[in-house]
């Protein structure tokens, strides 16, 4: 046995080749960076009012049984989920973040080296990290100019090799989102042995959800997943907490595979108490819905376009250059989501919906900005 080769030499070449997830700017970071001591953050699509009361109270009371191991497969969130969601408890796989869920849902269903995984060109990051890394060869089909989805160009990459087709609905960053008759019209034109992953990390915000969510549908097939986060809606975003929605069959692959307590107890407990808590929730949904209601007229009357969006954040295209507004915003305190880096949307910018005075201090600095010129 050679002494010479050097352990980082000996590294996976899918490893050695990979470039990870980037995360947005921290408020810490702003503050130190620009000298701030307020700083409102409209970049990463979390709940505008925070942390519900019934979390909190959640967490102080079970934060002293933290040395205690929590109960495999989570069974008590398991429940609550089925019964908030009115979906089968032996379809429900709960996750460390939806992102745990794409993980396992890979792993399980796709074959490094022989398959491969289809979805839009943007879409959520992930898809192509975790692809990556398990050595599944990732394809990505364009959208239209619109950013709406063309479905024609997807089922051109789909072959009898294809294991997973990934679609985010409402997708990010556009906040589109295609109808269900859409959705189950892909599927009837996708291979037997492919499973259909629906995310649907921002439907909770979406109106009339009997017209968009595959959640009340996918119990009649076999090869479909939906997806569904506590991050955004429910504001765990920090507690890491999310399940996917599937076939009973494919559900029990997934707790084979699944890491021990993979969910830890204090998670479990805040996801309890904020599916419990309806009085947030539908006031998260009012704040919100009201809000992109506000920024986009605003935007559009300083000559912004603004895509039509059922999530909590939408997305323009400027009337400069987005880095730009994007760095006079940091100086004012005010963090955004340009979409230069990792979309090539220089004009681009996603922002999150903030409370009422959140929005209006957005753009009363837009407008600061753009009269400065």
């Amino acid at each position: 046995m050679s002494s010479k080769v050097c352990v980082s030499e000996a590294i996976r070449a899918e490893v050695k080749g990979f470039s990870p997830y980037t995360a947005g700017k921290s408020i810490d970071e702003v503050k130190e960076a620009y000298g701030l001591e307020s700083i409102i953050k409209l970049a990463s699509n979390e709940n505008p009012l925070g942390t519900s009361p019934r979390v909190q109270d959640a967490i102080k009371l079970h934060a002293a049984s933290t040395f205690r191991y929590g109960q495999v497969g989570t069974p008590h969130l398991i429940e609550a989920i089925a019964h908030h969601f009115h979906i089968p408890e032996d379809t429900i796989v709960t996750g460390n973040g939806s992102d745990e869920v794409i993980d396992m849902l890979i792993r399980v269903k796709a074959t490094p080296g022989k398959n491969n995984i289809v979805a839009f060109d943007p879409c959520f990051s992930m898809y192509q990290v975790l692809s990556c890394l398990n050595g599944v060869d990732f394809r990505q089909a364009p959208l239209n100019k619109d950013f709406t989805f063309d479905w024609d160009s997807l089922l051109k990459l789909v072959d009898d090799q294809t294991s997973i087709v990934f679609i985010t609905t409402p997708d990010n960053p556009s906040g589109y989102a295609p109808n269900v008759e859409e959705i189950l019209s892909l599927h009837s034109k996708l291979p037997a042995d492919c499973l259909l992953v629906v995310d649907e990390a921002y439907m909770d915000f979406a109106e009339d959800l009997d017209s968009y969510s595959m959640l009340p549908r996918f119990t009649q097939y076999e090869n479909v997943c939906v997806l569904r986060t506590f991050s955004k809606c429910f504001g765990l975003a920090g507690l890491r907490l999310g399940f996917g929605a599937m076939h009973p069959s494919l559900a029990e692959y997934l707790r084979r595979i699944r890491a021990p307590f993979n969910v830890n107890v204090l998670a479990e407990q805040a996801g309890i108490a904020a599916l419990n808590d309806t009085p947030f929730i539908e006031e998260t949904l009012r704040v919100t819905r009201e809000g992109r209601t506000y920024l986009t007229q605003e935007l559009e009357a300083l000559d912004f376009k603004v895509y039509p969006s059922l999530a909590n954040f939408i997305m323009v295209e400027a009337p400069k250059d987005g880095s730009y507004l994007n760095e006079e915003l940091l100086k004012r305190g005010l963090i955004i989501r340009p979409l230069v880096k990792g979309y090539n949307l220089p004009k681009h910018l996603r922002i999150s919906i903030g409370t009422a005075y959140e929005n209006q201090v957005l753009i009363s600095a837009l407008k600061e900005i753009l009269n400065a010129e």
